[in-house]
Order: C-alpha cells, then structure tokens, then sequence
C-alpha cells in the first residue's frame, strides 16, 4: 500500500485510518449484524473486468446522462475523462499545484449540474493549500472534453482544524438541489462536538441552491432546509450527526438518500433516509453506529438507526457506493459498497418498509484498497480502488 493514505482513511486517535456512526428512534428499522457470510443470493453472479489502469490515486468516478464519457478523479488534483474505453492524455481540468494533497486531502468530489448539457457548469470539493475546503464552481470549455480553468468561482469555504475527516462528496438530488459531505473536522473522536453542533457545517450534510442566489452570492439556503431562522444554527445543514461521510448516494426510484459514514474504532455503518427526509441526525458522536460511543451523552431518543452495520476486522473504513439500476434485472434496486482495508464487494436490498435483505458477499477477486464507486450513463456500477484501476462489474 501507498505511503500516502487516501481521502477515507481516518485518524484514530494520533494519526492513522478510518470508519463511521449513528442511532434511532424514529428512523429506519434495526439492522442485522452482517456476519460477511452470502445471504439470500440474487440469480446472478458477478465478475469485475478492469476496464483502466495507470491512474494516479484515483478517488471517484461519475458520467452525464446520455454520454458514454467516464470522468474520474486522480486526489493530487486532476480529472481525467475516459473516452472511447481509452484515457485521454490531457486532462478535463488540472488543480495540482493549486490543492493540497496527501493522506485525507485532495481533490475528493465531482457533481455536474443537472443542466450540464445546457449550461457546462460543474462543482469540485477539494482540500486547499492550507487543508480548507473549498466547492468551487467550474465551466466547460468549448472544447467538450476540456474544462474552462479560468471560470473558477468559490461556492463554499470551509476552515477544517485537522489534516482528516474532510468528507468530499458532492451530489445533486432529485430535487436540484446540491448537496455537500462535511466530516466532523478530524483528529478523533469529534474533540469539538462539531458532529451535534449546529452552528458548524462540520459533521453535516449541506444543502445548498446553487440556481438561485442573489445579491452576488454564489448560493442560497433553501428556504425548506430544517435549521433555516432557527438561533445559532448553519441554514445550509440539512442533517446532523455524521463522522466523516465520504461517499453518499441518491436513488430517485426508491426516493432514499444511502450515507455510509466512517466510525471511529469499531464499526461501519450504512444509513438511509428519505430523499425528502429534513433534519436527520445520525448519532455521532454519542453513538458509533449502534452503540454508544461517548458515555457521558448516550441518549438514543431522536436518533437514525443504519440499516447495515460491521465491525472492524479485516475491514476499517467504509467506501459507499449506489444502488444499482443497470441493466441486469435480478439487481436493480440492490445497494452495493466496499470497505478500504478489506476490498470486498457486499450488497444489500432494502424494502419499502425498511427490512434489509439479500445481505450478500460477492466474489469478485481482488480489488484493493477501494476508495470509491461510480455509475456511468446506463446505470452500470464501476468500482475504483487505490491501486490505479476501475473495475466495471458484470453479469457472467
């Protein structure tokens, strides 16, 4: 493995790797512990065929609608498009040199607007020179497969007091909105509080419209966002109670929103929501997923239970992925991800009325230290890993 740890990793305590937290009351049904065993398996079986190699600490990968393109993200600071299967040399926009990069930092989000084909506007999260965050708004370029560098606009900053816990994760939901992964800020444990603290973006995931801002702003705050008029709180939060959130996912055919949220020294966890669902909190850090964590204030009532938890072993840092609407029909609607340390490929299914089932091991080969998943423009489900490549899962 690298010297240089990637973005999900977590300190514990000093200076070290990563994991997640959270609770309930009036949340999502008790998760079954996943004893990493095959459970009701799915028709199918799976194979993950490197489709690229010779990446640079690649960290995300996303596609637009209706284009074959994939772009991925390399954490020193680079987008590099896939086109035609193959890498393109030049990439769609360069910011090494302009990031701060190495253990947690980088360049760690890519969110195209939902207009993009109208309007060629993109947002990045990335760590700066002096380890903030920053969301920064981004034009395409005449040239399809080449970002405008000079049309950088600064969406959102963000101080961060530790070098880790950065989140990174950008995503537009299902109702235009863009919405930002904030960690807790770092070093361990959450020593501020930020995780319950509403008036910190830290330990949040944010909702901001980036359409309609006024005044020379570059954002407004939903007027529908839960803390919005509320004394002392951050109007951007739209929930609360998250350790280091590093990859998140909407499923607009099921109307949820899946965070798996890196814990502390014990255990991983999958939460979920509706997609609609305001003012969410998931527990950290009173609690690391299902149990407390912080003994002095474990009071459970208000809290969101994960549907899907694990204990470290093998594995020590969650890397979230999608719910998979491709085309192989036995899995679409089946939530997959991974774990940094241990590489596995698990999914789950989740019903309507919240139970969890086909909890499932998927025996793919190796794949290394996973950082991140992707969906290109049909739906299919890639995986990235540490070790430079992509993996496409398929049906065999």
């Amino acid at each position: 493995m690298r010297a240089v740890v990637p973005a999900l990793r977590r300190l514990c305590g000093v200076l070290a790797t990563a994991a997640l937290p959270s609770c309930s009351d009036g949340g999502a049904a008790t998760p079954p512990a996943d004893s990493g065993t095959t459970g009701a398996t799915a028709p199918v079986t799976l194979a993950a065929r490197e489709v690229l190699s010779g990446l640079d600490a690649p960290l995300f990968l996303t596609s637009l609608p209706n284009d074959p393109r994939l772009f991925v993200l390399e954490q020193p600071g680079r987008i590099r498009v896939v086109k035609n299967g193959q890498l393109l040399p030049t990439p769609f926009l360069d910011l090494v040199g302009k990031i701060s990069s190495g253990g947690e930092r980088g360049l760690l989000g890519l969110a195209f607007h939902p207009r993009y084909a109208q309007n060629g506007l993109f947002f990045v999260d990335y760590t700066d020179p002096n380890g903030d965050t920053r969301v920064v708004r981004y034009r395409a370029s005449a040239d399809p497969d080449r970002a405008d560098p000079a049309s950088a606009t600064v969406v959102l900053s963000i101080a961060q007091p530790y070098a880790n816990h950065n989140g990174g994760m950008l995503a537009f939901g299902p109702d235009g909105m863009l919405y930002v992964g904030m960690g807790d800020g770092g070093s361990g444990g959450d020593p501020q509080g930020n995780g319950q603290n509403l008036g910190t973006p830290l330990g949040k995931l944010l909702r901001i419209d980036v359409d309609n801002a006024t005044g020379g702003a570059a954002y407004a705050i939903p007027r529908d966002n839960p803390f919005v008029g509320r004394a002392g709180a951050r109007g951007e939060i739209w929930a609360l109670g998250l350790r280091n959130p590093w990859r998140f996912a909407f499923d607009p055919a099921s109307s949820r929103l899946y965070i798996a949220d890196v814990g502390q020294d014990r255990l991983e966890e999958v939460d979920v929501a509706g997609a609609s669902e305001a003012g969410v909190n998931y527990g950290w850090n009173r609690m690391e997923a299902n149990d407390c964590y912080n003994a002095s204030s474990c009071d459970r009532s208000g809290l969101r239970i994960p549907v899907d938890q694990y204990a470290h072993g093998p594995g020590c840092s969650i890397t979230g992925g999608y719910v998979y609407r491709g085309a192989i029909a036995a899995l679409r609607g089946v939530y997959f991800y991974s774990d940094y340390c241990a590489g596995f490929l698990k999914s789950f299914r989740l019903a309507a009325d919240g139970t969890v089932s086909e909890l499932r091991t998927w025996d793919v080969g190796a794949l290394g230290n996973v950082t991140s998943f992707g969906v290109d423009g049909a739906g299919e489900l890639y995986v990235v890993s540490q070790n430079g490549k992509v993996y496409k899962l398929e049906a065999r």
